[in-house]
């Protein structure tokens, strides 16, 4: 049986048009950070070239070692800016900065992602950003999401919302990383039906 988390995690779910509040549990994630826009970034593209290859070995070596097979997750990321308004107003691109990630089960252990790393090394051609790969664990509590069907250029208004109205409107405040799960490949769906989670970590007001 092939475990599917995009299907099986609550924290997956979210529908256009509707914000929800959540509670989001303690995650563990391939990651690389990053700066800078991420279309033109070559380092965002690096981040990407180390995270597949390490992302689709551990799912062999679970499968093989733990005899425990999965879909490799969607990719995600944390998105954050000294002025929150590059993400909104202004949409500035260059002032972002960014920890692209990929989910791990949670039965796979710290010791086997460390053993894939260096398989993935041991490689004639190891990805450039390899040595940035590391495995953390997300903590981010009371979240509210929705989900965003189009450009991620259009996402702009929808945050705006969020940020300005959704979340005051509770009581609450803005706490962590802007967090986005791609559940769309843009290289096989055009922009007008990508299908993006938008995230906020959010506290209530002191």
């Amino acid at each position: 049986m092939k475990v599917d988390l995009k299907k099986s995690l609550d924290s997956y779910r979210a529908r256009h048009g509707e914000f929800r509040f959540l509670d989001v549990p303690p995650l563990s994630y391939l990651m690389v950070d990053g700066h800078g826009d991420p279309n033109t970034s070559a380092a965002y593209a690096d981040a990407l070239a180390a995270l597949y290859p390490v992302a689709y070995a551990l799912k062999f070596a679970s499968s093989q070692e733990l005899t425990r097979d999965y879909v490799v997750p969607p990719l995600e990321a944390l998105w954050w800016a000294e002025d929150m308004t590059a993400f909104t107003s202004a949409r500035d691109a260059s002032a972002w900065s960014w920890t692209a990630m990929v989910l791990v089960p949670e039965w796979i252990p710290a010791a086997l992602v460390t053993e894939v790393i260096e398989t993935v090394r041991a490689k004639k051609a190891p990805p450039v950003a390899l040595d940035l790969v590391r495995l953390e664990k997300l903590e981010e509590g009371r979240c509210v999401q929705t989900l965003h069907v189009g450009s991620y250029t259009d996402e702009a208004p929808v945050l705006a919302e969020l940020h300005d109205v959704v979340i005051p409107a509770a009581g609450l405040r803005m706490t962590g990383k802007h967090h986005e799960i791609y559940l769309s490949d843009p290289r096989r769906v055009e922009p007008a039906r990508l299908r993006t989670i938008l995230r906020q970590p959010v506290a209530a007001v002191t």
